[in-house]
């Protein structure tokens, strides 16, 4: 069994949202000078590879520590649109059903350090509501969000307790694979997001 990474590094690189406070990691002891080491980190609920919980954008919706451990895993069904666009043909002939964890592959996360924020494919509606139907546990994309304000695909997906996992990387590494993701968020009380290691296990 091979384990990918699909998690971005937490650093003072990582890109944020347009509008929210970047990550900010401080070194406060050192080991030459202190005896340890020791950082203050600072960052909102949605930094780096990250789930968004339906009270995000659902007025009374669940939070991250309303759910059960194992809505965190599921078989992985890859997507790869990087050379076509996202339409409801995408999902034919693919084995999607309540453990599934529907994964999208633009190639955005190719420029997380560069050019992130800009050319992103998001989801359209009706691909959205195709997945609703199919009642799968969560989708992940490698981008910084599967759409744009007014954020229509959250407001299909979250009250449907479908979680949204942002920020995912080497996706490519799992094309004709047949995988499982494991998503963990952190233990945070009534977490509305929270940054999470992302993790395949290649059968």
């Amino acid at each position: 069994m091979k384990i990918i990474d699909l998690s971005m590094p937490l650093d003072n690189k990582t890109p944020a949202y347009p509008g929210d406070e970047r990550i900010h990691i401080e070194d406060i002891a050192r080991v030459e000078q202190d005896g340890y080491s020791k950082k203050n980190i600072s960052c909102n609920t949605h930094c780096g590879t990250h789930i968004d919980a339906p009270i995000h954008m659902v007025v009374g919706g669940k939070n991250l520590d309303q759910f059960a451990l194992d809505h965190f895993m599921g078989e992985v069904v890859l997507i790869d649109v990087r050379k076509k666009a996202i339409t409801k043909d995408c999902l034919k002939d693919k084995k999607i059903n309540s453990n599934s964890v529907v994964l999208f592959l633009t190639g955005q996360s190719d420029n997380c350090y560069k050019e992130y924020y800009q050319g992103t494919k998001y989801i359209p509606e009706d691909v959205a509501q195709d997945l609703v139907k199919l009642k799968i546990k969560a989708i992940g994309v490698d981008a910084l969000s599967p759409d744009t304000d007014p954020y229509p695909i959250h407001k299909i997906l979250l009250p449907k307790n479908i979680l949204i996992i942002e920020n995912l990387m080497n996706l490519k590494e799992l094309i004709g694979k047949e995988s499982t993701i494991h998503f963990f968020p952190l233990k945070i009380t009534q977490g509305d997001g929270s940054p999470c290691r992302a993790i395949a296990f290649v059968k």
